[in-house]
């Protein structure tokens, strides 16, 4: 499982685990049924303490993303693509909204603004928009990533 951790980021670092694997869940790169890592092993591939991804998997089990199979571990809900793809709306929606509330009180008129957001949107459907998936490459201690488009 590919994951992004900015230690120097305001947004505490279990949450940035909770908001990768919500956004990848509603993606489609991580599936119902789909085992995660122990909170051991992903500690490591992480480098951060074990107890931070325990805490991550408990906020994602408690809003219902992740459930416990005993035996086997942390697995992808099968409801949880629809609370995923709301959830990453609204994330997206609220820091969207920040930024164009910024540049509103900044000064700039409706058409500037409009003007900036086509602008990006051009540029961005130019090209895919991807996000990472990982594939086990047969040995069940290492991984490897792989970009892949999203459909």
């Amino acid at each position: 499982m590919f994951l992004s951790i900015d230690v120097h980021s305001d947004v505490a670092i279990y949450a940035q685990i909770v908001r990768q694997v919500k956004f990848a869940v509603a993606a489609g790169t991580l599936r119902p049924g789909q085992l995660l890592p122990s909170a051991r092993t992903l500690a490591g591939k992480l480098a951060i303490n074990p107890n931070t991804v325990a805490r991550a998997f408990t906020a994602l089990q408690a809003d219902g993303v992740v459930e416990t199979l005993r035996g086997r571990g942390m697995v992808i809900r099968d409801d949880a693509v629809a609370i995923c793809r709301r959830e990453r709306e609204d994330v997206l929606a609220e820091r969207i909204g920040v930024a164009l509330a910024e540049s509103w009180h900044a000064g700039l008129d409706e058409h500037k603004i409009q003007a900036i957001v086509q602008k990006h949107l051009k540029q961005l459907t130019k090209t895919n928009p991807s996000v990472w998936v990982s594939i086990p490459d047969g040995d069940a201690n290492s991984e490897s990533t792989t970009p892949k488009a999203k459909s």
